[in-house]
């Protein structure tokens, strides 16, 4: 396996090191707006307006923040085309689609255990209990 710079030599990656660089990586992926993107754009190609729509509430900078981030890791290709108004086109690349699956499985396992994990928000401990 490859060396890394940012890693003592012979070092391989290790998300629990410290300075490894998948610890960046692995915080692009399971952001908040990040892991929505991903979702968002599995099998899809959307402009900055259509996937902040689908998103919901991100702002137009955290939108740009993290979609530079997932660019920056190879997740996300972006196409810029030469027209006016500008219109960029954001889609995942073949690795983006990987993660995209991966975490798509995170999030319908979430979706079909709401009912429980809600239900367990409810439960309280009595006085005597703590």
């Amino acid at each position: 396996m490859k060396d890394f710079p940012c890693l003592p030599e012979g070092a391989k990656p290790d998300v629990l090191h410290p300075m490894c660089p998948s610890r960046q990586v692995l915080a692009h992926l399971t952001s908040r707006w990040g892991a929505l993107i991903l979702v968002a754009l599995s099998g899809k190609t959307l402009r900055f307006s259509q996937l902040r729509r689908a998103l919901g509430n991100v702002s137009e900078r955290m939108l740009a923040q993290t979609l530079q981030g997932l660019e920056a890791d190879r997740m996300i290709l972006r196409v810029a085309h030469d027209v006016v108004p500008p219109h960029v086109d954001y889609s995942l690349t073949e690795i983006g689609e990987e993660a995209a699956g991966l975490v798509k499985g995170l999030a319908a396992w979430v979706e079909r255990r709401l009912p429980e994990i809600l239900a367990g928000r409810e439960v309280r401990l009595e006085p005597d209990q703590v």
